[in-house]
């Protein structure tokens, strides 16, 4: 409880979360919210993850089109991330992403009990996505994967790297990998820069305890693979340098869902819904046709009643 007089929290931005949309996690810690409601009652509910370093700003394109089929799109930042509280880019468990996801659609299942539920994830959000879908297999109609971190990169994953990232956590926890490279997000230069002059996305160096939670989550996806009985579409470019399209490969191969697609975008980069704009538009109708098969059959509209002549 805030005490009585006490100043509202307010976003890492200075605006009070009064003034803005959000939940409160079981950390206590406010995540700004964003919700995109149809006009008419909604055939489905849609929860957007996104990635490492980034908000659901940027998702914008996207739930717009999957509001125009009626559907109701739901998304927050995650702790350390955007317009919400906790330590930039740093968490102490990667299960607190999957818990807080867990607990937002929880609140709109609440809201709408009949509804399917999708969820879109792009990049870590992706793994975030895969993690929540396993503890909850049943209540999700079907997975789209933008890109997703399934397996870390070859050369960030050697070994040597892995025992020197373990002895590294225990001795600087706080030291920085470097920061991700925007050149790599899209080949499209305008996409390149607004994600370079976005000041609610995280252009500091990863820390290496947050590099540890990344290969902890890949570790525990990989063992999932084979249990993996939902519906799920992945989207992968294969000149992707940021989450290597063999783990995406490597769910498709392993995962024991007989209802499952891979679309590879030849010379993609990482942020396929921001890439060039004929991929990009790809992308949005592969998401909407995919989602829209999945949906359970409209109800017939209301037949009018013939008036006596």
């Amino acid at each position: 409880m805030r005490e009585p007089g006490a100043a509202p929290r307010q976003s890492p931005q200075g605006v009070p979360y009064t003034d803005l949309q959000h939940i409160i996690n079981a950390d206590g810690l406010h995540l700004f919210c964003r919700y995109w409601e149809p006009a008419g009652p909604p055939r489905a509910l849609v929860l957007i993850v996104h990635g490492a370093g980034e908000h659901c700003g940027p998702y914008d394109e996207i739930a717009q089109r999957l509001k125009e089929l009626s559907l109701l799109v739901f998304a927050h930042d995650h702790v350390g991330h955007g317009q919400s509280e906790g330590d930039r880019m740093n968490i102490k468990d990667f299960q607190i992403y999957i818990r807080d996801a867990l607990q937002h659609v929880d609140l709109m299942k609440s809201r709408h009990p009949d509804l399917p539920i999708f969820i879109v994830g792009h990049s870590m959000g992706g793994a975030i996505s895969i993690l929540t879908a396993c503890e909850r297999p049943a209540d999700f109609a079907g997975v789209v994967l933008i890109a997703p971190l399934v397996q870390m990169n070859p050369e960030a994953a050697t070994p040597f790297k892995v025992f020197l990232a373990k002895i590294l956590n225990h001795m600087l926890p706080s030291l920085s990998l470097g920061a991700i490279q925007s050149k790599w997000v899209s080949r499209d230069q305008k996409q390149v820069e607004a994600y370079e002059n976005d000041e609610l996305n995280f252009h500091g160096g990863l820390r290496v305890s947050f590099g540890m939670q990344l290969m902890s989550a890949a570790s525990r996806i990989e063992k999932e693979i084979p249990t993996i009985s939902w519906p799920f579409f992945l989207l992968h470019g294969d000149a992707d340098r940021l989450c290597d399209i063999k783990g995406s490969r490597l769910m498709y191969e392993n995962a024991s869902s007989t209802d499952k697609k891979l679309k590879v975008y030849e010379g993609g980069y990482h942020a396929l819904h921001h890439d060039l704009p004929e991929v990009a538009e790809s992308v949005l109708k592969e998401v909407t046709g995919w989602i829209t098969e999945h949906l359970p059959p409209a109800p017939p509209p209301p037949t009018q009643q013939q008036g006596s002549s």
